[in-house]
């Protein structure tokens, strides 16, 4: 098997200070992102499920957070899953049609690769594929963040993305799927203009990557 050759800054893996997540909090909710607080994993859990209403329409963005809350077999049965419909679904024949299912769901749950303190977020990906539902067409987003994703600037983001998340990403990726990955699309939210379209549940424990 393929090992990465990446290495983890593994600064970018310490939790923020209280300090550092309030200001956070207060520029998210300030730039139309609306944003909750857990004290762990548990509680964010059950955050996600008041605030998604039964029988909704749910796509869940390939995440190592959901993954690690345990969150995706039980969003497929407590939901309409969009994960669900689209295994059924001939990858060849059904692509487009996969496509669309994907990009614009009523709710996308994922989770985010860095949150400055000045109220922007930061998600790089391989492929894309939910940076569309995130940036405008899904109907509602529901982001989990661990707190270690809180940074102070732009430039420290860029930084995490790069030098934390894209090794550990690499690393999964080739174990996964033998394949590198690569940040090859970028999206920045430095505002959401719908109100209450976004929501972002910040949680006191390290979470994913």
């Amino acid at each position: 098997m393929k090992e990465s050759r990446l290495v983890p800054d593994m600064k970018f893996a310490r939790l923020a200070a209280d300090e550092q997540i309030e200001r956070a909090i207060q520029a998210l909710e300030k730039n139309g992102i609306k944003t909750l607080l857990a004290a762990s994993g548990q509680e964010a859990r059950q955050k996600l499920w008041e605030l998604i209403p039964p029988g909704a329409e749910v796509f869940t963005a390939t995440s190592t957070t959901l993954d690690e809350l345990g969150l995706l077999p039980e969003i497929d049965r407590r939901y309409d899953s969009v994960r669900v419909k689209l295994a059924r679904m001939d990858a060849k024949k059904d692509r487009r049609e996969m496509v669309k299912m994907g990009a614009v769901p009523e709710y996308i749950v994922g989770s985010v690769h860095a949150v400055t303190e000045t109220g922007s977020v930061i998600i790089g990906s391989a492929t894309g594929s939910q940076l569309a539902g995130y940036s405008a067409s899904a109907h509602r987003v529901i982001w989990i963040v661990g707190a270690q994703k809180i940074v102070p600037t732009m430039e420290d983001g860029m930084k995490r993305l790069y030098d934390y998340c894209l090794p550990l990403e690499d690393a999964r990726a080739l174990r996964v799927y033998g394949v590198n990955s690569g940040v090859n699309k970028i999206l920045i939210i430095n505002k959401e203009t719908t109100p209450g379209r976004i929501t972002a549940i910040i949680v006191k424990e390290k979470l994913g990557f």
